[in-house]
């Protein structure tokens, strides 16, 4: 259900042409969204035909209360390429005559007045998805935009870079602060400043301070390299062209983004410059048909994820409103600014009504069997989690971690989470890098993938393979690895390409959900390996016992001037650089391990568990020369249910690229 207020705003009378720049004598504003709106289910009841538009037939029908259409050609094209239009889809229609002509479709959903609001852009979210998902619609659109329609047409494309084929827009708004905020050289409008901001729920000065116009952020849809033309008048004092156009060229040319810019000099230009005539409506519609046909196959998103369990539990707690907690645990990819901040926002949109907390769990370099023992802490400790992010497909290829070890981690991390919080919903996924792509070139199911996947489908659990999807969108030459994503680490186009794979995944399973509560109790199924680490934590360096050669630092940090990772600089180190320093760790469990870091000066270890036999360790790595590295290691496992002892001593041997002996404990883990 949408509840619709409709209060009272006096308008002023300027007026000309088939559209205006001010708005109906009332607005619409969604203030509440219930669980039927939330799923993106579309409700679409088209009406009758019979219906026509210059003499093309159109299907009319609404998007959860709001007025749409789409306009049919009389012989759609192969793909069925289509135009949207953003706002006064009445205005200047010559294009889009041609354009049905030639066998594209026209189309257009009503969120007049709310100015590109979340809101509005979830209403264009639906309209797309029921064009694309039940019609059949080419998956880019040309985006058509007029004046304010530009806040709409942007706000959607820069949360869609991957869904649009190119955009033409007419005098477009692209700051509200020009209008209607007009705090530069336009009048702007007092009204619908006042509406706009009580639609987005900002003060004044959050409103002058938003940074999110249309001309700030463009670096996504940049890596993209979606086709821009704006046609302007010079002298428009409504929206100036210095305050919205060439700002917004700027900007977009700066991120790599094309862009053409039409200035229309000729004919009567009205409303204060704003409306300009467009007498070469044929060379306009060049422009969007040769960017928007021939339409290309794109694979689609859900070729590359399973939806398990559909994450009905957060979907619950999520469409209740209230507070949710999210985490993201993982390593570089997840550390990193880019697909999770977009995850982030596209939740806080999707729920409007929650008080979401989100927890950035991810540290460089870790992998499964880091997440496995550091989950209590840097996790379970910081509150009750309603969804977590699983990453670790790309470390455990380069930290060379086995396909037993990855089951024991990752069931012990699933294991943990659920016993912590059984209603606790779980996405795991596996990102790309050139092992894994260079893998399936050779026919190979990466190792990695195998084990994760394996494990996901045994819980049930949504699984993301974004390794497969890279290679094989790269082979259907969609993008090059050399231009577009760059590195094991993404690149903006990469990360836009990791948050939709993923956004795409969170849609399909919100989709058709109930609402209804579900049995969350359930008995998790039995462990793929009875020695995984379900009980792993971090045990203290304070527990061991040590003589002379070993030191406690409180608040450790190198000397030698190589970076360090968050959580593994200015904490307490154990630590002993004297071959023949002796320490015995006293412990309960099945399994115990260390984190250290790894270092220039990275030494030889040699332990042993229970006077068993010694064995011996580098702990220098093929990083350690150029940071401290964080570094787990297990010393033991399949160890009797019990008490334990672990024994260390630094040898006097060294890795031959080592500058030193020494051993720098952050952590034991053991697993109970």
């Amino acid at each position: 259900m949408v509840h619709i207020f409709t209060p009272p705003v006096k308008q002023p009378n300027q007026m000309q042409g088939n559209f205006s720049i001010h708005s109906k004598p009332h607005f619409r504003l969604i203030l509440t969204i219930a669980l039927a709106i939330v799923s993106l289910a579309v409700k679409a009841q088209e009406k009758a035909a019979g219906k026509t538009w210059k003499g093309f037939e159109k299907i009319e029908f609404t998007i959860e209360g709001h007025p749409a259409y789409y306009v049919k050609p009389s012989k759609a094209l192969p793909g069925n390429p289509w135009v949207w239009r953003s706002s006064f889809p009445d205005w200047h229609t010559d294009m889009d005559s041609i354009l049905l002509a030639k066998g594209f479709y026209i189309a257009y959903v009503n969120v007049d007045d709310q100015y590109g609001s979340p809101a509005s852009l979830q209403v264009w979210d639906r309209f797309y998805y029921y064009l694309t998902d039940k019609l059949s619609f080419a998956s880019k659109a040309a985006l058509e935009a007029v004046s304010r329609g530009g806040l709409y047409a942007y706000g959607w494309a820069k949360r869609n870079p991957d869904k649009i084929s190119c955009i033409y827009a007419e005098t477009p708004v692209c700051d509200i602060k020009s209008w209607p905020g007009g705090k530069g050289k336009g009048p702007g409008d007092t009204a619908l400043w006042n509406q706009l901001k009580w639609i987005y729920h900002f003060t004044e000065a959050q409103a002058i301070a938003y940074n999110d116009n249309p001309i700030d952020n463009l670096e996504g849809l940049a890596s993209f390299r979606v086709p821009v033309l704006h046609v302007i008048g010079l002298d428009d004092k409504l929206v100036p062209v210095a305050e919205n156009t060439y700002p917004f060229a700027q900007h977009y040319i700066a991120a790599g983004g094309p862009m053409s810019v039409y200035p229309v000099t000729t004919g009567p230009q009205e409303l204060q410059g704003h409306h300009v005539p467009i007498d070469r409506p044929g060379y306009f519609v060049e422009f969007i048909y040769n960017n928007s046909f021939p339409v290309r196959k794109i694979l689609p998103y859900n070729d590359y994820y399973k939806t398990g369990n559909k994450l009905s539990s957060f979907y619950n707690a999520a469409a209740k409103g209230g507070k949710v907690q999210v985490t993201f645990l993982g390593g570089s990819i997840t550390y990193n600014p880019g697909w999770r901040q977009k995850v982030c926002r596209y939740l806080k949109e999707r729920f409007p009504n929650t008080d979401f907390h989100f927890v950035a769990a991810g540290i460089p370099s870790l992998g499964s069997l880091p997440h496995a023992f550091r989950l209590q802490r840097d996790v379970l400790d910081s509150g009750k989690t309603d969804l977590l992010f699983l990453e670790a497909a790309v470390n455990d290829r380069v930290n060379g971690t086995d396909s037993i070890t990855q089951v024991r981690d990752l069931e012990g991390i699933i294991r943990h989470a659920k016993k912590s919080n059984p209603d606790m919903d779980i996405v795991m996924m596996a990102f790309a890098d050139p092992d894994k792509t260079n893998d399936y070139n050779k026919g190979i199911t990466p190792v990695e993938i195998k084990t994760h996947q394996l494990v996901a489908q045994h819980y049930d659990l949504p699984f993301i393979n974004i390794a497969r999807e890279v290679r094989d969108k790269m082979k259907n030459k969609e993008f090059s690895w050399n231009d577009d994503f760059k590195d094991l680490h993404p690149a903006i186009f990469g990360q836009e390409l990791y948050f939709e794979t993923i956004k795409d995944l969170l849609n399909t399973c919100f989709e058709n959900q109930s609402g209804q509560a579900i049995n969350s109790k359930l008995s998790l199924p039995r462990p793929l390996n009875k020695a995984s680490f379900e009980n792993g934590s971090y045990y203290n360096i304070k527990n061991a016992k040590y003589t002379t050669g070993w030191a406690y630092t409180e608040n450790w940090k190198p000397a030698d001037g190589l970076g360090t990772r968050d959580g593994f600089v200015n904490v307490p180190v154990l630590s002993s650089d004297k071959p023949g320093a002796e320490l015995s760790l006293s412990f309960n469990g099945t399994a115990v391990g260390i984190a250290i870091v790894s270092g220039s000066d990275a030494g030889v270890i040699n332990y042993a568990v229970d006077n068993g036999p010694v064995k011996t360790i580098d702990l220098y790595t093929e990083w350690s020369g150029m940071l401290h590295l964080p570094w787990y290691l297990l010393l033991g496992s399949d160890l009797k249910p019990g008490k334990h002892v672990l024994k260390i001593s630094v040898n006097e041997k060294k890795n031959p690229s080592s500058k030193g002996n020494a051993c720098r404990i952050v952590n034991f883990l053991v697993n109970k």
